[in-house]
């Protein structure tokens, strides 16, 4: 596999919804929650003794789950032997990826993307089909970080994943402890082309919604593109606020169109709303575009 048969663009996952891969009930009304993807989970969520019954009933889930176009995920355990089992039962027709936590160096990436490619072969579904999140949760990852997200381009999105990196850290999840690691990720996702995906904060903070909205704005502010949820509450809040508003788009139409014509004029820079506007502008502006699904090649 290639990197040229991975060209495809970047997912739009404002939102994925943790499901514990073992709940029926769960699973039934997973595509009625409006999340752009559901992560049936085999790993945390899953007790030991149940993960086997999980695994059985994976290939149905997914093909129930994403009927109505919802991307479908499945986070696999670490450990080889769990790992070789969930890849085996989770590499189906209709699975969109998977979710790799506790990354900590480029091989594992590698190893796994090789092995999903021989799944992929056998089962006829087409190259590079199933996609990778890494979730970066050990304070040793971070000083890995850039070759972790090159590693296969296979890899389409990168976290942190808060719980378990402030547990490794022995640290309490907060902004405090949270936004230096979060920033590092999302540097290297930016950086290797990824998916930047994550907010500053405790993933299972949703008793506060107006708090919990807050801080998916200050993801976005700070770059993110989407996250992931536990709890159906948070869904909506990221759909909203990980897409642009009406303001947004009006101003990057028009920074777009003022682009082309101070280009056509010879120019490299030109003024909007009493401010000037140069390159860097006008791909934050294409980019707010492409979030609202208007394609606009950036200036070089």
């Amino acid at each position: 596999m290639s990197a040229t048969q991975l060209a495809a663009p970047l997912p739009r996952w404002r939102s994925l919804l943790f499901v514990p891969a073992h709940v029926e009930r769960f699973i039934a009304r997973a595509h009625e929650r409006g999340a752009d993807g559901i992560i049936l989970d085999l790993e945390d969520a899953v007790p030991a003794e149940q993960k086997p019954a999980a695994r059985a009933g994976l290939a149905q889930a997914v093909a129930s789950i994403g009927r109505n176009g919802t991307a479908v995920l499945a986070r696999v355990n670490h450990g080889l032997r769990a790992l070789a089992a969930d890849l085996e039962a989770a590499v189906v027709p209709g699975l969109a990826g998977l979710v790799l936590p506790k990354v900590e160096e480029p091989g594992f990436i590698r190893e796994v993307s090789a092995a999903v490619g021989e799944l992929e072969l056998e089962r006829g579904i087409a190259p590079g089909t199933v996609r990778l999140l890494l979730q970066i949760e050990t304070p040793s990852a971070l000083f890995a970080l850039p070759a972790i997200a090159g590693a296969d381009p296979r890899t389409v999105a990168m976290m942190l994943g808060p719980e378990d990196f402030c547990a490794a850290l022995g640290a309490v999840p907060g902004p405090a402890s949270l936004l230096g690691p979060n920033l590092a990720v999302l540097m290297a996702a930016r950086a290797a082309g990824l998916l930047p995906m994550g907010f500053v904060g405790s993933i299972g903070a949703f008793d506060d919604l107006v708090a919990f909205r807050a801080t998916i704005a200050e993801a976005r502010r700070l770059g993110f593109r989407g996250a992931l949820a536990v709890h159906p509450a948070q869904v909506a809040i990221m759909n909203e606020v990980f897409a642009p508003d009406a303001a947004e788009i009006d101003w990057a139409r028009r920074v777009v169109a003022g682009d082309a014509e101070a280009r056509a004029s010879g120019r490299g820079a030109f003024q909007i709303d009493g401010r000037m506007v140069d390159p860097p502008v006008v791909r934050r502006a294409a980019e707010i575009l492409a979030l609202a699904g208007e394609a606009v090649a950036p200036p070089a």
